[in-house]
């Protein structure tokens, strides 16, 4: 909890202004218990009979106790609107306080998330950092609100209790404050059963979370395959196992509250009987009895509510481990004082070797090779031969296990990876739309990017289809994914994306893998052109060889390894794998 503590001293002005105005509505409020004592002290004594007239006191008349009577109503409503307004300006700074706390622990979350190194992203998923972040912000929304409107003004009211029976009897206070451990021994001993069950249903949620965004994100497949019962049924058994686990924590907070009831039924009923004493014995008013009697409601009313907040506060403590655990997470590494980058005009891999395990072997090993400004390459070989590791490494989504990669002679653990990227045009196999229209999914990579710019980019990517089709020009909906769109229009979007930055580094990632003969030739086209302006550095990685015959260089990769490597027609001569691949493709067209 240490770390929710750190957000809420960012706002610690606006927290004493709650705390304060909490204090003043709870004394305000214990004030008019205060004043109906008075009132019953003063007039209690026995009346005077005086023929047909009761009088309270042999020398009062009635107008002097009407006088008196108004003025203890008065303070009673002075004292009452004062307690409501107090308590009107506190919830909206303690509200405050919990959406600016909220919002900032969401906000760092997702920014802590998004910095985390990619390889973190491959083993989760990514509706359950999301549902880590709503949990911890809706917990601590919770919490904050009821520590100040019911455990901190409980503690206001028992000093204030405390201060005032002293005042009456020396031995009041200490009866009164007795009552609080015994109370609160009860509710802990229950309480910490409800922690283990709340952090099993935060596992189970999350997981349930992830689960849901990954069926909605591939509602096409689930639905094209008739699979809809069967996910039902699968998310349906994750709710039913929370469900249960929400009951089991239900089970201990019922018996947490009966306990818990029943202790401060007795302890109040002994409380009292004590007070009945104290009258009996001339120790105390019957106008101090009732004040203390309904100090017992503002106190002992409360602590029924305990066994509540310890569920609250053991939720909230799970969700604060996870998003501490979440916002500690080592960050993707950047140089205290990175190198200027510049232009990217020469790009070098030095003995570069990778692997996830390297007890397992290398995804790559050894690879040395330089791209220099304006040439285009091509990355080839069998499934998993290495050429997409390759990839990662270039654009610093890995770091290499030994070797190096250099851009203008510098090591990529040298400079701003940001830098680095800003100048880089990728397009991959899955084309990574995102709902919203043309122009929106553009200027994702460049938010000023006005609409000639744009209307340009799609021009060079041959989307002149894809436009004429489009109602709204630019501002067509292209749905979640491109989801409206075909697989061609699909990749030429993408390539128009990846253009409007003006990139120096462009990568064609298996971009033609997924389409059909005529659309891979239309799309490899697309990309001959731009490799031919020999502005940038090309880099192709494919499975069809007659998308990157126009490559200066080709590299072929077997088992992580360059084994090959040359022009095209070079590589046929070598009749190696590259000419054992080209025979096969070949031979499946003439098929």
């Amino acid at each position: 909890m240490k770390i929710l503590l750190s957000y809420l001293k960012q706002h610690k002005k606006l927290l004493i202004i709650a705390l304060i105005l909490a204090t003043i509505n709870q004394c305000f409020s214990l004030c008019d218990s205060i004043i109906t004592g008075k009132l019953i002290n003063k007039f209690s004594t026995p009346h005077v009979e005086d023929g047909a007239n009761y009088y309270w006191h042999a020398n009062d008349s009635l107008s002097d106790f009407m006088k008196n009577l108004a003025f203890f109503m008065g303070l009673s409503i002075g004292a009452a609107m004062m307690s409501r307004i107090a308590k009107n300006f506190q919830d909206y700074f303690t509200n405050i306080v919990i959406q600016r706390t909220g919002a900032q622990m969401y906000t760092d979350g997702i920014k802590k998330a998004l910095s985390l190194p990619y390889k973190d992203f491959e083993d989760q998923r990514s509706g359950e950092t999301l549902g880590k972040l709503q949990k911890v912000k809706s917990d601590t929304e919770r919490f904050v609100n009821l520590f100040i409107s019911l455990i901190f003004q409980s503690l206001i009211g028992i000093v204030f209790v405390f201060v005032y029976a002293m005042n009456i009897h020396p031995l009041l206070g200490p009866l009164y404050l007795a009552t609080v451990p015994i109370i609160a021994s009860v509710s802990s001993f229950l309480g910490k059963k409800i922690k283990i069950i709340s952090k099993q249903i935060l596992g189970e949620t999350t997981a349930l979370a992830g689960a849901t965004t990954e069926s909605l994100r591939n509602i096409e497949l689930v639905k094209s395959l008739g699979l809809i019962e069967q996910e039902e049924k699968r998310l349906n058994e994750t709710t039913l196992k929370i469900l249960g686990l929400e009951l089991k924590k239900v089970r201990f907070i019922r018996s947490l509250s009966f306990i818990q009831g029943t202790t401060v039924h007795l302890v109040r009923t002994a409380l009292v009987f004590s007070l009945y004493c104290f009258v009996f014995n001339g120790v105390i008013k019957v106008g101090d009895l009732i004040t203390l009697m309904f100090f017992s409601f503002f106190i002992f009313n409360p602590l029924q509510e305990l066994g509540n907040v310890i569920a609250v506060y053991n939720e909230t403590k799970v969700s604060m481990d996870n998003f501490a655990k979440l916002v500690t997470s080592a960050s993707e590494e950047v140089p205290v004082s990175p190198s200027v980058l510049g232009e990217i005009k020469e790009v070098d891999f030095k003995n570069l070797s990778f692997g996830h395990n390297i007890e397992n072997g290398y995804a790559v090993k050894d690879i040395n090779l330089r791209i220099k400004q304006g040439e285009t390459i091509a990355f080839v070989g069998p499934s998993g031969s290495g050429k997409t590791t390759l990839v990662k490494l270039l654009l610093g989504l890995y770091r290499p296990n030994t070797g190096q990669v250099l851009y203008n002679n510098i090591e990529s653990t040298k400079i701003n990876l940001t830098e680095l990227r800003m100048q880089l045009g990728l397009v991959s196999q899955d084309s990574q739309l995102f709902s919203g229209t043309i122009k929106d999914n553009l200027l994702f990579v460049k938010p000023n990017a006005t609409d000639d710019e744009i209307l340009q980019v799609l021009s060079k990517a041959a989307c002149h289809n894809l436009l004429k089709r489009a109602a709204n020009g630019i501002y067509t909906t292209i749905g979640e994914g491109g989801i409206k769109l075909s697989g061609g229009e699909k990749q030429r979007l993408s390539i128009a994306r990846a253009l409007l930055r003006n990139p120096k580094l462009l990568i064609f990632d298996e971009a033609t893998s997924a389409l059909d003969s005529i659309t891979e030739e239309e799309i490899s086209e697309t990309m001959r052109d731009l490799s031919a302006t020999k502005q940038q550095i090309t880099i192709l990685i494919a499975h069809r060889l007659s998308t990157i015959m126009h490559a200066d260089t080709i590299y072929v990769l077997e088992q992580g390894e360059i084994i090959e490597q040359g022009k095209h027609d070079d590589l046929l001569a070598l009749k190696g794998l590259y000419y054992a691949m080209w025979r096969q493709q070949i031979g499946e067209r003439k098929k």
